[in-house]
């Protein structure tokens, strides 16, 4: 099973969140937590979260680059879901091992990621901070998958990224399916 962390702080006005949201959440075994849909107040229910993320075999942090970061409510659910004893920390640590996808959407388009670009800096200079995150957890870290001008993408650009997504979760699940075969023989 997969586990889809969804934070986006309008996912009703984002056509590109959306857009991968549904596609990802079209296959099986994908249970998705829309974070701003269950906790508008911030008020994290943190042992339902923890038992989502133990039910999975995969995480996927889906997001909008909130000022070169996780939206707020994404970065709280790290510090209040992610503790030491649960997702690092001795035996008890709940993630070791689970594979992370981290799927991005960003304002600016490819070019405004580059050193003479908008941004100053390739998208990779802020990868670190969410890379580190799951690799602190033990997780498997996933090449991400982004998606530039996301409010400004075609239609037919969307179709083919939200594909590529769920062409990647299909392959995370087939590898999780057959892991866990090896695994019972």
């Amino acid at each position: 099973m997969l586990s889809l962390i969804f934070a986006h702080p309008y996912p009703d006005r984002s056509r590109a969140g959306r857009r991968l949201f549904d596609a990802a959440t079209a296959l099986p075994n994908v249970e998705a937590r829309s974070l701003y849909d269950l906790y508008p107040d911030f008020g994290i229910d943190v042992a339902a979260e923890q038992d989502a993320l133990r039910r999975a075999d995969a995480v996927v942090w889906q997001h909008p680059m909130y000022w070169y970061s996780v939206p707020g409510l994404l970065k709280h659910w790290f510090d209040k879901v992610l503790t030491r004893g649960f997702a690092y920390g001795g035996a008890t640590a709940a993630l070791r091992d689970k594979r992370c996808l981290w799927v991005v959407t960003t304002g600016g388009d490819e070019s405004a990621f580059r050193p003479d670009g908008m941004h100053a800096h390739e998208l990779s200079a802020f990868v670190p901070h969410v890379r580190q995150t799951a690799e602190f957890c033990g997780m498997h870290w996933e090449e991400p998958i982004v998606v530039h001008a996301a409010h400004r993408i075609d239609d037919a650009a969307l179709d083919h990224a939200a594909s590529r997504y769920r062409d990647r979760l299909t392959a995370l699940l087939d590898t999780m399916n057959e892991t866990a075969k090896e695994t019972s023989s």
